[in-house]
């Protein structure tokens, strides 16, 4: 068998979104984020854009225990249920290793936004500083993608007839975060990428793929 032949679709997409973060961290995320300020210097409509990314980080934990509690009380779901679990599942366990990453990274933003953090557009501030800490460190993975992302990577294969909505959900959150400076290119890629892996991972329990009928 050749190497070719045993290279899955999955890890050719992951080489290459790994590759995509790493061209655009040497070369695109700089003039990138000088041209989006210029161009829409903090517009509210990319940033209403990029808060798609907000709902699932709000909503995921307490939709786990809602369901928990629900089962307790005798609700036994059906493969709908199951689905909207297995996302709230993807997106908690997705933000969890997005803080990890953060962390370890130590990421500078490209715009201050809060407590006068460092960034490229107002102090020329851009690289990582590994385990620094501190919110003005933490802007790689992108969140907000990686949330939005892990709710795309669970139901682009439950629900597959919306896939061009799930894709679009992802696509205008991206948008938003870097066309309105709050994320590099290159940290919403590594989000996207971050989230979609979770929610696919997500789907290797052992989820139905149709209700049962009622007894």
């Amino acid at each position: 068998m050749t190497t070719r032949a045993r290279l899955s679709p999955g890890l050719i997409l992951v080489c290459f979104c790994l590759l995509l973060i790493v061209i655009s961290i040497l070369f695109v995320d700089r003039p990138l984020a000088f041209l989006m300020h210029r161009l829409f210097h903090h517009s509210p409509w990319f940033l209403g854009l990029a808060a798609i990314g907000q709902i699932p980080l709000s909503f995921a934990a307490p939709g786990l225990v809602i369901a928990a509690a629900a089962g307790w009380w005798g609700w036994r779901p059906q493969a709908r249920g199951w689905t909207w679990i297995a996302v709230a599942l993807a997106v908690t366990i997705a933000i969890t290793l997005k803080g990890l990453l953060k962390e370890a990274f130590g990421r500078t933003w490209p715009e201050t936004w809060s407590h006068h953090n460092p960034s490229l557009i107002h102090d020329g501030v851009f690289g990582f500083s590994p385990f620094h800490g501190g919110e003005g460190w933490s802007s790689f993975p992108s969140g907000h993608t990686t949330a939005i992302a892990a709710v795309a990577g669970v139901l682009w294969w439950r629900l597959p007839h919306l896939r061009w909505l799930w894709a679009l959900l992802v696509g205008l959150t991206a948008f938003g975060l870097v066309a309105g400076n709050v994320h590099f290119l290159g940290d919403v890629i590594a989000g996207g990428l971050l989230g979609f892996l979770c929610g696919r991972a997500t789907l290797a329990l052992p989820l139905p793929t149709e209700d049962r009928p009622a007894p």
